[in-house]
């Protein structure tokens, strides 16, 4: 597993920060890539990926709020009512794109932790990317895992 460390400026558009941006590059791949939380964000996750079949997805970019606050505002901006913050929205997630995601597909998940989407359901860690922000912003940690098994 490699583990590197870069810095980069915070931007609430992760993925236009210059070391994020190459490591999706980098795991792009020709087939299909699920953004279950786009910018802005606009749709419940879960409702967005039961649109997929079962192990249909080559990559997905798993970038959720990062906090109970954070998903909040986010469901609260679009005048959503989120009826969970509680840690299982969050493996409620992980369980649906464990399912889309084909054996050998990637996962990048993004977050203030390397958890992942983990090996209870099927995945190994295959690169961790530390951006540090500096200042008073937290770190973004970006977990790269590979889908080995079915859970």
């Amino acid at each position: 597993m490699e583990i590197t460390r870069k810095w980069a400026m915070p931007n609430k558009r992760t993925f236009t920060i210059k070391p994020i941006k190459e490591i999706i590059e980098k795991y792009k791949s020709k087939g299909l890539t699920l953004d279950p939380f786009p910018y802005p964000y606009k749709e419940d996750c879960l409702d967005y990926l039961k649109r997929y079949n079962s192990e249909s997805a080559d990559v997905v970019l798993f970038d959720p709020p990062y906090s109970p606050r954070q998903l909040k505002e986010c469901y609260d901006n679009q005048g959503m009512v989120l009826h969970d913050t509680k840690s299982s929205v969050w493996a409620n997630w992980k369980d649906e794109i464990a399912n889309k995601i084909k054996i050998g597909g990637i996962c990048l998940s993004f977050g203030w932790s390397s958890q992942g989407i983990g090996k209870n359901r099927g995945f190994e860690i295959i690169e961790i990317l530390l951006v540090a922000h500096g200042g008073n912003h937290n770190d973004t940690i970006i977990t790269v895992e590979r889908k080995v098994s079915s859970h």
